[in-house]
């Protein structure tokens, strides 16, 4: 009987979607706003899904404080209030998008979680726009 559990987290970093391959009218017509060189933020939230069967021995799927405590040492200590272009080794050389934002996270994270469970990451970057991966 598979269960899935839920953690919520938030952070804030400023980015900028850009194509260096591209001349500046190019990535303003692609990117709009989000393409100026002095950079954006957002209030991101987070969510981490992780689905598979309850250990008859604790009653959990994962232990949620487990989980809380290796997304703020792995994913929000690198992210939380940097400007990912800029400070942050996974996006020197990858657009910052929401999508490769959730692939980064559930890429760092899927070597910490149960080879047997499900992981699907869902990043919020705005109320109204999000991604999940995988799909």
């Amino acid at each position: 009987m598979k269960v899935s559990v839920f953690r919520r987290e938030h952070f804030n970093a400023a980015h900028r979607l850009f194509n260096p391959e591209w001349d500046a009218a190019t990535n303003e017509k692609v990117f709009g706003k989000c393409s100026l060189p002095h950079y954006h933020g957002h209030n991101y939230e987070l969510e981490i899904k992780v689905t598979g069967n309850v250990d008859p021995a604790t009653g959990f799927v994962m232990d949620l404080k487990v989980l809380s405590e290796l997304v703020n040492r792995t994913v929000l200590e690198k992210f939380d209030h940097r400007n990912l272009n800029l400070d942050t080794e996974e996006f020197k050389n990858l657009n910052p998008t929401a999508e490769n934002i959730a692939i980064v996270i559930y890429n760092i994270l899927r070597p910490h979680i149960n080879k047997e469970q499900e992981l699907k990451i869902r990043l919020y970057e705005t109320p109204r726009n999000f991604v999940e991966y995988p799909a």
